[in-house]
């Protein structure tokens, strides 16, 4: 299921540059990226690509700018760039991302926008706008050891910037050509703690019996699927857009399970998500139970 870039009214969203590319010269040479390296991921992930090096050197200038970008929107909507989120932005190639999948063509020459607005990629979904993508992982707050599952795989991007972060990361699509697409450019990264698969987010993934710490959802829902409050531990927290498809007035909702199991929510943002489907188009929202 797939994002269709957030329209923030009050804070936004958003997701940035390779870490590893624009870091201290040591670094850099512990984790090279070149136009050889990123035209051997994306052929070993199936989807090809030939850039001259000028083109592939024009993309990388502009990584410093949006990364100065992502720092600044955060300081002026939570108060603080959260380093870890920061850096998880630095590592990720975003470049690597841009692909449209029904066309089996590469856009990298997408990334890194001055003015950070969604991608299509196919099939009717997007990758969205790094601004918003960076302001749901601040508000997730990934921490070491944290298990989280991603509703709505889309690029992949958002579930690699968690995976830099936290233990393990689980990620569903449920458009099957490109859940199968989008399952194999994890591994030409050397990204081996993300697993993903083709299914319905509704039902989240049970076979994970000990739940999950933060499930954050990437497609609007008409309403908080009662599987996924299951899966969430307590301590965990569930980021999720409600509202109807396709119409403005869609919020982030902030849901927190406490140790006893009690939810709370929060509606933060307004947001512009494309919708999920599968068993949510077809299930009326549950009736709240009788105190």
């Amino acid at each position: 299921m797939a994002v269709s870039a957030p329209k923030l009214t009050r804070r936004g969203l958003l997701a940035a540059a390779p870490a590893f590319l624009t870091a201290s010269p040591a670094v850099a040479a512990a984790s090279p990226w070149s136009r050889e390296a990123f035209q051997d991921a994306m052929a070993k992930s199936g989807r090809p690509v030939s850039l001259t090096d000028a083109q592939f050197n024009a993309i990388q200038s502009r990584r410093p700018a949006a990364l100065k970008r992502i720092e600044s929107y955060l300081k002026e909507r939570l108060g603080s760039a959260d380093p870890a989120v920061m850096k998880a932005f630095g590592e990720v190639p975003r470049e690597y991302y841009h692909y449209m999948y029904d066309g089996h063509h590469a856009t990298p020459g997408d990334a890194y926008e001055e003015n950070p607005k969604p991608w299509a990629l196919g099939y009717g979904s997007a990758l969205s706008d790094y601004l918003g993508q960076a302001y749901m992982t601040q508000v997730a707050k990934p921490q070491p050891g944290d298990v989280t599952l991603e509703i709505g795989t889309g690029s992949g991007f958002q579930s690699s910037l968690l995976s830099r972060i936290v233990s393990k990361a689980y990620s569903i699509e449920i458009i099957e050509p490109l859940g199968k697409a989008v399952g194999k450019i994890f591994a030409p990264l050397g990204y081996d703690n993300i697993e993903s698969r083709v299914g319905d987010g509704y039902f989240g993934w049970p076979e994970v019996k000990e739940g999950f710490d933060i499930i954050i959802v990437t497609c609007a829902a008409q309403y908080a699927p009662p599987e996924l409050f299951k899966q969430l531990k307590p301590g965990g927290r569930m980021l999720i857009p409600i509202g109807q498809p396709f119409k403005r007035g869609q919020f982030l909702y902030v849901y927190t399970k406490d140790a006893e199991g009690k939810v709370h929510s929060k509606k933060d943002v307004g947001v512009f998500f494309i919708p999920m489907t599968g068993t949510m188009m077809k299930t009326p929202a549950p009736k709240p139970t009788q105190g």
